[in-house]
């Protein structure tokens, strides 16, 4: 049996159409997917879980409608304000992962300001991926060490993985996914490689407990082999 995931990632889809469902904005919808991340933070916390991902905005989600992407940027100064003190009270530590260029100045200080509040705790680290993309990762990761100097024969996973956002987090154990779409979305490609997915229909605002338990339930009875053999089959 498969233990509990020490690093579980979220792409949390499905905001815009809970919205659309009940006659209500697609904005209405993303600050419904907002209130429902404290309660699952809050969970898995309590399980024990130490690395939590959430993929809150992509590179590509600049493409969408002007007033959604204001609207959703006007959802992210919020949560800076009010969840940051609220992860620092319960010993969460929050980490930006993804670029601060292109985000308005006002943000990137409040992001800033977060990251600092709550840089000494120790309980859990929770990863927020926005302005975020894993082939841009990538590309920033080859360019630093490039300027770095280091040499090509010097170069193994290990060394490039210092270079990610994502340097001092573990590998992804568990990618969680509502809203019913079956694709990771350029979400921490390096870090995936060889993690379980978990594919659900609920839209995210709807995730509650019980859909979190599925997912775990699902997951401690997968054999993880990284590429190695079953271990009943090879008996």
């Amino acid at each position: 049996m498969t233990a509990l995931p020490q690093h579980i990632a979220f792409i949390m889809d499905g905001n815009g159409r809970w919205g659309e469902r009940r006659g209500l904005s697609r904005l209405d919808g993303h600050r419904a997917g907002v209130k429902n991340i404290r309660p699952t933070i809050k969970s898995l916390h309590s399980k024990g879980v130490k690395y939590v991902t959430l993929y809150a905005f992509s590179t590509e989600n600049w493409n969408r409608p002007a007033d959604e992407v204001t609207g959703i940027l006007n959802l992210v100064e919020e949560i800076m304000v009010v969840e940051s003190q609220e992860l620092h009270k319960n010993g969460v530590r929050l980490r930006h992962i993804g670029s601060l260029e292109g985000i308005p100045a006002k943000l990137q200080g409040l992001i800033n300001d977060a990251l600092k509040l709550t840089a000494a705790n120790t309980s859990m680290t929770l990863g927020v991926a926005f302005n975020y993309g894993g082939r841009a990762e990538i590309i920033e990761a080859v360019r630093r060490i490039i300027q770095s100097g280091t040499k090509p024969a010097e170069l193994n996973e290990k060394k490039f993985r210092d270079y990610l956002y994502t340097a001092d987090f573990p590998d992804v154990d568990l990618v969680i996914r509502t809203g019913g779409e079956l694709r990771s979305s350029n979400l921490l490609i390096w870090q995936t490689a060889y993690s379980e997915y978990y594919f659900t229909p609920v839209l995210w605002p709807d995730f509650n407990e019980e859909e979190l338990e599925k997912a775990l339930q699902a997951y401690s009875q997968r054999e993880r082999r990284f590429g190695g053999l079953n271990r009943k089959s090879h008996a």
